[in-house]
């Protein structure tokens, strides 16, 4: 593999607080060293003006293959996410059928290897198909290399399953990755109960829905001290929940999907199911605390929830039609738009919460330029603009709310084990 080195970017590692102006050699897939002025016989890639950052990290990805590939597949995911900035995805078990076996898990590596886009992680069921009766074989699972546990967007509503869960993985050192949410009070619902969604007489999913499921995760998880991440949170009086819980000093971390940071359910009123999601988009007070609790550290990831479904699905009415969006490309450019341009979050903080911090929690050595390091980079043009266009995403699918919308902020370049996967064509908009 040729010697690369990065010249004249600013690079940004929140890993190691450092935020500054500087050359980046890499060579043998890894950093080699910072501050090289020139670096012999090296391939040189020019990054003056833009931003050299860790490789992003996303914990919620649906990669829909096995089952599903009318909607994605592992090829066109990860092909999306590297053109995000993603060099590694932690897939869901979001699949037909769920990831509950070795099987299921060799099945993801080697589809992912075969495509050589970015890197597959395996998140391994919780309970057997995804059904929360039973636990699925979780030393299994972790042998074949599975990196931490859900049952995707199905919450885990017997409260027993969920303690022998974190108990269990304790013995592996592995976290539990819950969508928190009441099914039996959100069921049928279709957008965020409240104010718009009496107007619009739409059946409502209430945030106390998010609230009872978060509390009692919380509760099970300071009982057993396993390892618990809540996904998505979405409700104000949830992330209060987080937030005086790690002033108990109880280890638990939590993370937002970046579109629950900017839009609300007056969204809806175009009856729209592009705007169909779940965790659903609340009102402005909820915007407000999810914006609120990235400031102050309260929530530890952001997340894209990338959430692809067939143009044939969401074109069915509201109540027909499932909820998700295809994010991975957007996500980025998302949290410039709406969180660091307007003063919200820096750059370190952003990006921590993209990378180290997710990283951390899977347990995985990367999310840093510190030398030694995989050489997974993305490098960032703050000053682009461009406009979200569906027929040109490299998803599968086009679902997404922001089509038409400006955003700031292009990835130019994302190298994995410092390869060079991903780069964008100058001549798109």
């Amino acid at each position: 593999m040729p010697r690369l080195l990065i010249t004249g970017g600013r690079a940004v590692c929140p890993a190691q607080g450092i935020d500054r102006v500087t050359n980046l050699l890499l060579e043998d897939g890894k950093i080699a060293a910072w501050d090289v002025p020139s670096a012999g016989e090296a391939q040189v890639l020019d990054a003056r003006g833009k931003i050299v950052a860790p490789g992003l990290i996303d914990m919620t990805t649906q990669l829909r293959e096995p089952g599903c590939e009318e909607d994605e597949t592992i090829e066109t995911g990860t092909a999306a996410a590297l053109a995000g900035g993603y060099t590694t995805v932690a897939c869901l078990p979001e699949t037909e059928p769920p990831i509950d076996t070795p099987a299921g898990v060799e099945f993801i590596r080697q589809k992912a290897a075969r495509a050589r886009h970015c890197r597959v992680l395996v998140v391994g069921c919780v309970s057997k198909n995804r059904e929360g009766k039973e636990l699925a074989e979780i030393g299994s699972l972790v042998e074949a290399g599975a990196v931490a546990f859900s049952d995707g967007q199905r919450p885990i509503a017997d409260s027993e399953v969920l303690r022998r869960a974190l108990e269990y993985c304790l013995m592996f050192d592995k976290p539990i990755l819950s969508h928190p949410e009441a099914p039996e009070l959100s069921r049928g619902g279709v957008m965020h109960e409240g104010r718009v969604s009496t107007i619009l007489g739409l059946p409502g999913m209430p945030a106390a829905a998010e609230d009872v499921m978060t509390s009692r995760d919380i509760r099970l998880a300071e009982a057993t001290g396993g390892r618990l991440h809540l996904l998505n949170l979405s409700s104000a009086i949830s992330i209060d929940l987080v937030r005086r819980t790690k002033q108990r000093q109880i280890p638990i971390t939590a993370g937002v999907v970046a579109i629950n940071c900017v839009l609300t359910d007056e969204a809806l009123r175009t009856f729209d199911a592009h705007y169909k999601l779940n965790p659903p988009l609340r009102s402005a007070e909820h915007v407000e605390a999810c914006i609120a609790g990235l400031k102050d550290g309260t929530l530890d990831v952001i997340a894209a929830g990338h959430a692809p479904r067939a143009a044939e699905k969401k074109m069915q009415e509201l109540d027909l039609a499932p909820f998700g969006m295809t994010s991975l490309e957007t996500t980025l450019a998302l949290v410039l738009t709406h969180l660091i341009l307007p003063g919200h979050l820096d750059w370190l903080t952003a990006l921590a919460k993209l990378t180290i911090n997710p990283a951390r929690i899977l347990g995985l050595p990367l999310g840093t330029l510190a030398v030694g390091a995989p050489a997974d980079i993305t490098i960032i043009d703050p000053a682009a603009r461009w406009t979200v266009l569906p027929e040109r995403l490299r998803s599968k699918s086009g679902n997404t709310p922001l089509a038409g919308q400006e955003l700031a902020g292009r990835v130019t370049h994302t190298l994995v084990d410092g390869e060079i996967r991903y780069q964008a064509d100058e001549a798109l908009p």
